[in-house]
């Protein structure tokens, strides 16, 4: 999952380093609920994206390797130390994964959304989103309760 990670933030700033000097000067820069566009900008604000996956990531990548600061659903005793701090850990690195295709998602939408050739994000982008950040998070944390 880490390599994954990495990768795909590799990717998202070849996106950005390919797409950007074909980018017109004004650019969708928000999206409302149901993926339409609601706010422009310059074209540099598409920048914010891959830079917000990266201080993420990286953020993330140095809290992961302190798993005993987290705060646990249960009490943390010698028995179950390790495998609650292993299922917090994964926890972090697939967030880091879907922070990182979330974002990249959203550049690669608003490329085309850019030129006119698409609109918005798609009535799907957001409870998608939901999805794939709130059901792991119940999936782990369900987990660390049995294996308390």
């Amino acid at each position: 999952m880490e390599l994954i990670g990495y990768l795909s933030l590799f990717a998202l700033w070849c996106l950005i380093a390919i797409n950007y000097n074909k980018l017109p000067e004004t650019i969708p820069v928000h999206y409302d609920a149901a993926g339409k566009a609601d706010h422009f900008g310059g074209k540099e604000t598409i920048l914010a994206l891959p830079l917000l996956a990266t201080i993420l990531f990286i953020g993330m990548t140095i809290l992961n390797r302190f798993p005993h600061i987290f705060n646990y659903s249960v009490k943390i005793t010698a028995e179950n130390a390790f495998r609650q701090y292993t299922n917090a850990c994964r926890l972090i690195r697939y967030l880091k994964f879907i922070i990182v295709v979330i974002l990249a998602v959203i550049t690669f939408k608003t490329i085309p959304n850019s030129a006119g050739t698409s609109d918005g994000l798609g009535k799907w982008f957001f409870p998608l989103t939901l999805g794939f950040i709130f059901i792991p998070v119940i999936y782990y944390v369900a987990q660390g309760f049995r294996k308390a």
